[in-house]
């Protein structure tokens, strides 16, 4: 599927659309919770909680853990881009 433009706030994306940008970026669906997506890098790793009103994400690198909300308004490349950025 193709996923729309990157500068499309969240909120206008399907929610088939999320999780294929999500499977896209390398994160995997958490078995226990379908909104939980788990994104394991050499570095870090950023839990991706899917909630109603935004996008939590938890990163952990070295024991520590550092947590932010991404509005939906916010758009895909943004959103991208900050959790790209790691802890």
């Amino acid at each position: 599927m193709e996923l729309p433009p990157a500068e499309t706030p969240l909120n206008r994306h399907s929610l088939f659309a999320l999780e294929n940008w999500l499977n896209q970026l390398g994160a995997k669906r958490s078995a226990g919770d379908p909104c939980l997506w788990i994104w394991s890098l050499p570095k870090w790793t950023a839990k991706i909680q899917m909630a109603q009103d935004d996008l939590m994400v938890t990163w952990e690198k070295d024991g520590k853990k550092k947590q932010c909300f991404f509005s939906y308004r916010l758009s895909r490349i943004d959103v991208e881009q900050a959790i790209s950025q790691g802890p």
